[in-house]
């Protein structure tokens, strides 16, 4: 399993959160540590999804990925 931090624009409130967190925890191979306005911390399976994959899961719920690391 891979840790990634990914920091997140356009996240303003407790709805943001969770939509993030669903988005990423519909990913296969995801786990989600935390989401907070502006950040997400996952495990996740490089088998089965890659950061680009998180990236777009992310913008496709209306945010955007200013790094991930």
């Amino acid at each position: 399993m891979t840790t990634l931090t990914l920091t997140i624009s356009g996240m303003t409130c407790g709805h943001c959160v969770t939509g993030v967190t669903h988005a990423l925890k519909a990913l296969e191979g995801v786990t989600v540590d935390e989401v907070t306005i502006g950040s997400a911390r996952v495990h996740f399976d490089e088998q089965l999804t890659t950061p680009a994959q998180l990236t777009q899961a992310i913008e496709e719920d209306g945010y955007g990925v200013v790094s991930a690391a």
